[in-house]
C-alpha cells in the first residue's frame, strides 16, 4: 500500500532552498554594506590626512620664504640690500636649475611608461606554454 504524500509545513526542499538563497542574499547585502562603510571611513580619514598635509606644506613654504628673507636680511647687515637680495635670488636660481636637471634625468629613466620587464616575462611565458 502506497503511503500518501505528506506535504511538510516548512515547504520541503524547495522552501529550504529558497530560505538558504534569501539568507545568502541578506549576508551578501550586509557584506557589501560593511565594505561600503569601511571604505567610506577610510576615504574620510585619507581626505583629512591629505588636507592636513597640504596645510603643513603651505606652512613649510612660508617658513622657507621667511628663512630666505632672514638670510637676505643677515647679508644686508654688511652688504647693500640689493646685493643681499641678489645673492639669495641667484642661490635659488641655481637650486632650481639643479632640480630641473635631476628631475629631467629621472623622467628620462622612467620613459617609456610601458612595463618592459613584465612584457618580456609575458613573452617568455607564452613561448614556454606553446612548447
Amino acid at each position: 500500500m502506497p503511503t500518501p504524500a505528506v506535504k511538510p509545513s516548512n515547504g520541503g526542499i524547495r522552501g529550504a532552498a529558497r530560505r538558504v538563497s534569501e539568507h545568502a542574499s541578506a549576508v551578501v547585502r550586509l557584506e557589501v554594506e560593511l565594505a561600503r562603510l569601511e571604505l567610506q571611513k577610510k576615504v574620510t580619514s585619507i581626505g583629512i590626512g591629505v588636507g592636513l598635509a597640504v596645510g603643513a606644506a603651505m606652512v613649510a613654504f612660508f617658513m622657507v620664504a621667511f628663512l630666505l628673507a632672514t638670510i637676505a636680511a643677515g647679508l644686508a647687515t654688511f652688504l647693500p640690500t640689493w646685493l643681499a637680495l641678489l645673492i639669495v635670488t641667484l642661490f635659488l636660481g641655481l637650486l632650481a636649475a639643479a632640480l630641473v636637471l635631476v628631475g629631467r634625468n629621472r623622467i628620462q629613466k622612467g620613459s617609456p611608461l610601458a612595463p618592459e620587464q613584465a612584457i618580456r616575462e609575458a613573452k617568455l611565458t607564452s613561448e614556454a606554454l606553446r612548447r
